[in-house]
């Protein structure tokens, strides 16, 4: 395998955010790794996420309930277990709203005030990084 073929696999791993990938080629095998920064590792942003951030009238009404780490966003304890949350449910100050995992730690993150859901800004399985806007809750 050549250089170029080994650059034109690297952007391809950048492009579609790969850490690894292995060529079998001929008798040949090359294994490229990488690694990945905060900064590179951008999720995509959803039309949810974009309604969220459009909202800045409305903020009196509502608090916002921010993932306090960098993690992966679990709507449920278990994967084919019920969400704790749905759009519309009324929760108490201390429930349990969503988990969010970080380096293989599961951190339940609660209600921070009584009030109702109304806004569910991340998907299931989401990457979050400190500071997203989870959900947004109507006082």
């Amino acid at each position: 395998m050549n250089e170029s073929e080994i650059r034109k696999y690297a952007n391809l791993m950048r492009e579609l955010g790969l850490t690894g990938l292995e060529i079998n080629k001929d008798s040949s095998t090359v294994r490229l790794e990488r690694n990945v920064s905060v900064r590179e590792a951008n999720p995509l942003k959803t039309d949810s996420q974009d309604d969220c951030a459009a909202a800045k009238n409305e903020q009196e009404d509502y608090i916002s309930i921010k993932s306090p780490m960098v993690g992966v966003f679990y709507s449920s304890p278990a994967e084919n277990a019920e969400p704790y949350v749905s759009l519309g449910d009324r929760v108490q100050k201390g429930k349990t709203l969503c988990i969010v995992e970080a380096m293989k730690l599961l951190n339940e993150i609660p209600s921070e005030i009584d009030g109702t859901i109304s806004k569910i800004c991340v998907s299931n399985g989401q990457n979050v990084e400190y500071g997203t806007e989870l959900f947004r809750l109507k006082r």
